[in-house]
């Protein structure tokens, strides 16, 4: 079925219902950033396979609003389409609650899947909505009955972190959580976000590729613990399950909705923004405390365990990077999807090596103009001649998380302008990483460092510079961020950030350059606490396209200190052959 039948079939559902639209949050039961290919509504319903976007189904059209990351991509793959492009963030262009406001007529009714929408959106909706006179109703997915062979909610294996690796027993952060609930007055939380509950659990899976998490949600009281997860998913492995029930009781999936308002007992708290609509009911009408859960604060701050392997998984990881890199051949003919695989390789021969943390992005010439490109067979592009490549790709560890972009530089030396654009992103980043900040400080506040050359030259970027990192978890973890949105977020020691500022030039190349680091204590003085960041990524950045001379002394001395302890770090780790490459790559500027 082709998305016109598709549209055409949801169109005749509308009708009989008596709705006059759809919305399609592109999101699943837990407000998952990456979902399940069960849940992949967004696309099956349009096409378009960008991580982030809504789309509007009227009677009579078709849109979807992406945002910047995005719009390069997303006109390739609607055309031919009837969907209409909304570009989210441009000046002009309604937000889809907007555009449903000024086009759908009064006394209409638009529908949305209860379980794809958080309780948040949907009481923000509802009130926008009826102001104008229009209906928002929760109900069953309409999109399911038209999924052919729609694939089934994930049962990946379930696997446990050890307790060198995680820090903190299962047992010992319930606790935690239980504490925070006496002191705030509270009898329970109900937690609905994946990461976090993988996180509470020490437990992980691979339910969403890439993201090592599994499909549950959790309730937590003084005096109960019930993990509503799919008990067969244990089968074959006994002591996990003897774990796990030393702290948690287990409860079916699907019997969360209905056990839920006998739990509830009392006063407790959760995330409106995390948990669907479809709880609603079971969770209205209580003094409840309406907030971000506690466990994703929590989880921010990496115990010592935790920060010890996110630095040996960017070790390792940089060890297999360089090795990939000392191997290519520069002047040789690759595909992007070609490239992305060889690293994988190196990567595969890692011990503990789990997977990608994401899709690779392999963008030459062009395609890295593309924010978040994601070459297929039918895109891949030749890498022959001269060309600029943007990798960004990451890796999951039995004991950390990577998230790495280098661009690269492929035959013939660069122009004088890719190498301005290469060093004045290098030098945002530098900027950023070399930073000291008092205690209180928001990511808002930092944002600038990693856009004032660019900014000065008339040039910038609109992706954010800095998302948080999980440790064996999500590879876009929140609260905190680095961007200019107003997250009021304080950055504190065990944060894990990456520092990832570039610059696009469409159809021509773009330019990314991305470390992770990690927030730590840095002194204390009559002014106060100071923190700074410690870099945990270890490749050498790509010499041939830096201009030295624009460059401080102070930059160029980072540098080298930089390329001094990749060297230090990994050198015992390469082949001999990758030692030369590595003396070449790290030497002084």
């Amino acid at each position: 079925m082709d998305i016109e039948k598709r549209l055409t079939s949801l169109r005749e559902e509308l009708k009989e219902r008596g709705l006059d639209g759809w919305i399609v949050t592109g999101t699943d039961p837990h407000q998952s950033e990456y979902v399940a290919p069960r849940w992949r509504t967004r696309e099956f319903i349009s096409g378009f396979t960008g991580s982030a976007g809504v789309v509007v189904i009227t009677l009579d059209k078709a849109l979807l609003w992406t945002d910047s990351r995005y719009f390069i991509q997303a006109e390739k793959e609607l055309a031919g389409t009837e969907y209409q492009l909304m570009k989210a963030g441009t000046e002009g262009t309604l937000d889809p609650w907007q555009w449903i406001e000024e086009n759908v007529a009064a006394r209409s009714s638009i529908g949305v899947d209860a379980e794809c929408i958080s309780i948040e959106l949907f009481s923000k909706l509802s009130m926008q909505f009826s102001a104008k006179g229009i209906e928002l109703k929760a109900m069953d997915d309409l999109l399911s009955p038209l999924w052919e062979k729609r694939p089934d909610i994930p049962s990946t294996h379930i696997w446990q972190m050890s307790a060198e690796n995680s820090g903190r027993t299962s047992y010992d952060k319930v606790e935690d959580i239980r504490g925070y609930l006496r002191e705030n007055g509270l009898r329970w939380i109900f937690i609905s976000s994946l990461d976090d509950i993988a996180w509470v659990t020490n437990l992980r899976a691979d339910d969403i590729p890439c993201n090592p998490v599994f499909v549950a949600y959790l309730f937590i009281s003084l005096t109960k613990v019930v993990l509503f997860v799919d008990k067969k998913r244990f089968e074959g492995e006994r002591e996990i399950l003897q774990d796990v029930k030393q702290v948690f009781d287990i409860k079916p999936y699907e019997d969360a909705v209905e056990s839920l308002p006998k739990l509830a007992r009392g006063a407790g708290c959760y995330s409106p923004e995390r948990v669907s609509e479809i709880f609603h009911k079971a969770l209205s009408g209580k003094k409840n405390l309406l907030t971000q859960d506690i466990t994703t604060k929590m989880k921010a701050r990496k115990n010592k365990a935790e920060m010890k392997g996110m630095k040996l998984a960017h070790i390792y990881d940089a060890a297999a990077y360089v090795s990939f890199l000392a191997r290519l051949d520069w002047n040789g003919r690759y595909t992007e999807l070609e490239i992305a695989e060889r690293l994988e390789e190196e990567r595969r021969k890692i011990p503990g090596y789990i997977g990608p943390s994401f899709n690779p992005i392999a963008g030459y010439r062009e395609h890295g103009a593309m924010c978040h490109y994601s070459a297929s067979e039918e895109t891949s592009s030749e890498i022959d001649g001269h060309g600029l490549l943007v990798l960004d790709t990451g890796s999951q560890f039995e004991f950390g998380t990577t998230d790495i972009t280098r661009t690269l530089l492929f035959g013939n030396e660069a122009t004088e302008e890719e190498k301005r654009d290469y060093t004045l992103v290098l030098k945002g980043h530098l900027a950023l990483s070399r930073q000291h900040f008092i205690s209180g400080t928001r990511g808002v506040q930092l944002d600038v460092l990693a856009k004032q050359y660019l900014w000065q030259h008339g040039e910038s970027f609109f992706h954010g510079t800095g998302h948080g990192v999980g440790c064996v978890l999500n590879v876009h973890e929140g609260p905190q961020r680095i961007s200019s949105a107003l997250i009021d977020v304080p950055l504190m020691p065990g944060m894990v950030v990456s520092d990832e500022p570039g610059v696009y030039k469409e159809d021509r190349y773009g330019i990314r350059i991305e470390n992770l680091i990690a927030v730590k204590e840095e002194s204390k003085t009559e002014f106060g606490e100071f923190f700074s960041f410690d870099v945990l990524t270890l490749v050498p950045y790509e010499k041939r396209l830096i201009d030295k001379s624009l460059l401080t002394m102070e930059e160029i001395a980072q540098i080298d200190e930089y390329h001094q302890s990749i060297f230090k770090a990994i050198h015992e780790l390469v082949d001999k052959d990758v030692l030369k490459w590595l003396e070449v790559a790290t030497s002084p500027l």
